[in-house]
């Protein structure tokens, strides 16, 4: 029988673990768990009264996820954000969110890119009330409609991982401030691509990428001074983000 089979296997409360997991994630991104706060395994036994087995289960989900680092004999810690875990997820996400739309761009279906289409006029609406929590939240929905549509379920488990991680970084430093009309105008023009289908796939990643970097761009400015705020080292930018174009070898130029 299979009971008989299955008897000597650890069955383990894998529900109740990711519900705290879920619980301890919500406390970082709201800022209630700061950079380098320690977890402390008692006090979270206590709270969500259950045995150390649920509770070490989740703090090991939420390492996985980037939150945190686990210490042998120190215990758990929210991670210290640094400069370099910025930049990293950005040029990481830059080839993922060209990937994701680029899947999506031939497959959306007219509901999805309503979806699409709708988010952006929310976008749109948000920046003429000057609401930035709106904005920030219609912008999720916005990239959320290409990336559920490309149908890949590991670039969407991927890409969410990292847009979460992103957002904190973004609300712990408090990054991405400037004029929300600049971030704004080339989700205009993406979804006016995906909408007429007038370029090709190759065409649509490399706006996409473009406009992953320009963000870069803005990031390191952003990112260095509140770096700099938290005393942290921070690397300068370098000299060049987008490839320039090459000059002309002699006989293309007499060519032309």
């Amino acid at each position: 029988m299979l009971s008989e089979r299955l008897r000597h296997l650890e069955f383990r409360t894998v529900g109740m673990a990711q519900a705290i997991s879920e619980r301890i994630v919500d406390a970082i991104m709201s800022g209630t768990l700061k950079e380098g706060e320690q977890l402390i395994e008692a006090e979270l036994q206590k709270l969500f009264g259950v045995s150390k087995s649920p509770i070490r289960e989740a703090l090991r989900e939420v390492e996985k996820m980037g939150f945190i680092v686990i210490k042998p004999r120190r215990g758990a810690f929210v991670k210290a954000i640094t400069h370099r875990d910025i930049e990293e997820n950005f040029r990481v996400r830059s080839v993922l969110e060209a990937l994701a739309a680029r899947e999506a761009y031939v497959a959306m279906t007219e509901a999805e890119l309503s979806e699409m289409s709708a988010s952006l006029e929310n976008m749109r609406r948000a920046v003429r009330d000057n609401d930035p929590e709106r904005y920030w939240e219609c912008h999720r929905r916005f990239h959320d409609s290409y990336l559920i549509a490309s149908h890949n379920h590991t670039l969407v488990e991927i890409l969410q991982n990292l847009r979460m991680r992103n957002t904190w970084y973004r609300c712990a430093r408090q990054l991405y401030t400037g004029d929300l009309q600049v971030d704004f105008a080339p989700h205009v023009e993406i979804a006016t691509h995906f909408l007429k289908r007038d370029i090709s796939e190759d065409a649509l990643e490399a706006i996409m990428r473009r406009h992953t970097v320009i963000g870069l761009g803005y990031l390191q400015v952003s990112a260095g001074a509140s770096g700099a705020a938290h005393g942290e080292e921070v690397p300068p930018a370098p000299p060049r983000l987008v490839r320039q174009p090459e000059e002309p070898s002699p006989a293309t130029r007499d060519a032309a």
